[in-house]
């Protein structure tokens, strides 16, 4: 068995090469732009006695057809996931063109050099919840009406229906997981979670005199990493339809974290936050909250770590310093 799996050095890179190290008998070849951003260190976090034999870390160039080409007509693999590309949209903002143009690319050369090698393996194509992008006083589920608002949005969208299509075409085990937010302790700083970990311990070390966040009010469906890469592992392994939506089903606002947050500092939430709405993301929805009914009853996954639980992991983490 040989399974690969392409952004591997990102959070949930590290949680699906632990859980298929654990749960198969082959080896995983961990695909990365660069090799030093792989950390080892996180897999032994979470295993301390995993297997380094059976992995294999791999430098490679996405935006290279011919380099991917020839890795794949070697390598010959059973399962791909394809975990690939900035997972922030903020990543976007600066080169929005450019980004786009890079995602779509490497979906395409991914795929195009497989259909050229007649491997037409299990393939899991990591969609975003984003590609939503519109208000919806109901939670989403996979017949919702997609509507994207930024270019990582409308990325996301072309590679998910070609995903569908290509499934289609060559009755191809594709599978598109629309992954709603998640976050664990291999969250980097620039996220949420993480700026109002950092912000209240710097305000509880008198470093920092307030946090200024964009909104309280917005409302997101936050679940643990973890969890979210043991629903990939099922859907590629055992899933019977294309389309997945992938979340907690709850929503919590981001007033909910800082008070969870705040509380666990003993900091007041009313002293120490002001609120500068230019933050907001024009077009932004106020409510994403996912409806992950088809996931739970088909392959009887549902969450493990609750929301408060996930904020522990992640103050833990960072008061450890892991």
């Amino acid at each position: 068995m040989k399974t690969v799996i392409t952004g591997a050095s990102g959070q949930d890179g590290m949680f699906l090469t632990n859980i298929i190290l654990n749960n198969t008998p082959g080896n995983v070849y961990a695909l990365t732009r660069k090799k030093n951003n792989f950390n080892i260190k996180k897999l032994k976090y979470l295993n301390k006695n995993f297997d380094t034999s059976r992995l294999r870390v791999i430098e490679i160039d996405y935006q290279n057809y011919n380099e991917i080409l020839k890795f794949f007509e070697d390598l010959k693999p059973n399962y791909i996931f394809n975990m690939m590309g900035p997972s922030s949209v903020n990543k976007f903002i600066n080169s929005p063109n450019n980004m786009k143009n890079i995602t779509i690319q490497s979906f395409d050369n991914l795929t195009n050099s497989l259909i050229e090698t007649k491997n037409f393996c299990n393939f899991y194509q990591a969609s975003s919840s984003e590609m939503f992008g519109h208000q919806s006083n109901k939670p989403l589920d996979e017949s919702s009406t997609f509507s994207p608002n930024s270019p990582y949005a409308e990325a996301k969208l072309r590679n998910h229906k070609k995903a569908l299509e290509l499934s289609k075409k060559y009755d191809w085990n594709i599978f598109s997981g629309i992954m709603f937010n998640h976050e664990s302790q291999f969250r980097e700083d620039g996220y949420l979670f993480m700026k109002i970990i950092n912000g209240a311990i710097d305000i509880k070390n008198k470093k920092l005199k307030k946090l200024t966040v964009g909104s309280l009010d917005y409302v997101r469906d936050w679940s643990f990493a973890g969890d979210i890469s043991k629903a990939i592992y099922a859907i590629t392994n055992k899933g019977s339809s294309n389309a997945y939506v992938i979340g907690s089903g709850k929503g919590n606002s981001i007033k909910t974290v800082i008070e969870i947050i705040f509380d666990y500092f003993n900091l007041n939430l009313d002293k120490y936050i002001d609120v500068d709405e230019t933050l907001i993301r024009k077009g932004d929805p106020v409510s994403v909250v996912s409806n992950p009914k088809k996931l739970n009853h088909e392959l009887g996954w549902n969450n493990i770590i609750n929301f408060e639980d996930l904020i522990q992991i992640c103050i833990e983490s960072k008061i450890n310093k892991f």
